[in-house]
């Protein structure tokens, strides 16, 4: 089968490699429709995760068709369009049962590489690293689901392909970081990035009764698709303080929650952004960490700061900030398994439309072309949809 596949640094080409084949009874094999581009995937494309081997096939947020099912496979069928989150569950391990799905004691072969460093392992992903499982992503043509009846989520007629594409990562993920804000009714909720899972979290916290959310990113086209799903936007990059804006529009007390949506590669102005960069290009720390840094300095007193950008070792990190205003920090890998069957219904209600992240779609044979265009922020693209 043809994928996408990652060589070292910068360098992705499409290839010829094996198709994939049922190895545990519980396997699935599915025949991917749709996959996308995600900003996770910078990280590792760029070199600040570790863990990536020559060859390896990349890509953790699709859709598609069931092929083939393994013998113990009950409820998943050969034929059912179905959508597949990013982190894999067993739905038996103590995490699991307390609905902790991507921190999974058992779905993560490659344990001993995360123990050292984090303590203990999370559960695997696709495509994602080897210390994250080193399983084959889902830029290619075939995929295999292990615990497919877990895994698996049959998608109604009423949701289109589109649709539910982003139901496998950008959604639950941006939902999360909602869900995490603990929001009461009118609310002000601010959130930092406005890419595909920061325009799901702004999109998620009204859908959680926030009466305000605040976007704050610096490309036009991504604030206008924020105001188009109901938020506020501000261009941090034209004005002279988000902090100030931010404050005068709460009443002197900062938003009631913050979400971070932009990770380590973050952008800023100024002293820091020359700062972080340096210190990063030097592998003196993975993070820029401007928006997480800026975000806890705005939240009010009391209020939550929910992290959904990935981090490695962040310099500068405001801990006596977070300490002496009282807040609240939450953050995870998202739990799809959790929350998908409720995108079905806001779909159906439409309340919730994540096809408007789709700028772009491309045959998987333009991936490197998709992931340059998607990295470099050019032809306005928010989301690549890449089919196979």
């Amino acid at each position: 089968m043809r994928a996408l596949v990652w060589n070292g640094v910068n360098d992705l080409s499409v290839e010829t490699v094996d198709d994939p084949v049922l190895i545990n009874p519980h396997d699935v094999i599915v025949e991917v429709t749709l996959t996308t581009t995600c900003g996770s995937d910078l990280h590792f494309i760029d070199g600040y995760l570790p863990g990536m081997r020559e060859g390896d096939v990349f890509g953790h947020e699709f859709m598609g068709r069931v092929v083939e099912v393994g013998r113990d496979i009950t409820e998943t069928v050969v034929g059912a369009r179905v959508v597949v989150p990013s982190f894999i569950a067993c739905n038996r391990c103590w995490y699991c049962e307390h609905d902790l799905y991507s921190l999974c004691d058992t779905t993560n072969p490659n344990a001993e590489m995360q123990q050292p460093i984090l303590g203990s392992p999370t559960g695997g992903i696709y495509g994602y690293t080897h210390p994250f499982g080193g399983y084959a992503g889902s830029h290619a043509q075939y995929i295999r689901v292990p615990f497919g009846d877990v895994n698996c989520f049959a998608v109604p007629d009423y949701v289109t392909d589109e649709q539910a594409l982003f139901m496998s990562d950008a959604v639950p993920t941006g939902y999360m970081g909602a869900d995490f804000c603990d929001i009461s009714a009118g609310d002000t909720v601010a959130v930092w990035g406005a890419g595909g899972v920061g325009l799901m979290a702004a999109r998620s916290a009204l859908l959680h009764g926030a009466g305000r959310v605040i976007s704050i990113d610096r490309f036009p086209e991504r604030l206008t698709l924020a105001e188009q799903f109901g938020a506020e936007t501000i261009n941090y990059s034209a004005v002279d303080s988000v902090q100030e804006l931010l404050r005068e529009a709460t009443g002197g007390r900062g938003p009631d929650a913050v979400i971070d949506a932009v990770g380590m590669e973050g952008h800023s102005t100024g002293v820091q952004e020359v700062y972080d960069r340096t210190k990063q290009l030097l592998r003196m720390e993975t993070d820029r960490a401007s928006s997480l840094r800026e975000a806890i300095l705005a939240c009010r007193k009391g209020g939550v700061v929910s992290v959904l950008g990935v981090y490695g070792i962040t310099d500068k990190f405001p801990m006596g900030v977070l300490m002496n205003k009282g807040l609240t920090l939450r953050t995870a890998q998202q739990h799809g398994q959790r929350y998908i069957p409720q995108f079905f219904d806001y779909v159906q209600q439409g309340d919730l439309d994540p096809s408007a992240l789709i700028t772009h779609v491309l045959p998987l044979e333009e991936g490197p072309r998709a992931y340059d265009m998607f990295k470099n922020k050019t032809e306005g693209c928010i989301r690549v949809a890449l089919r196979p």
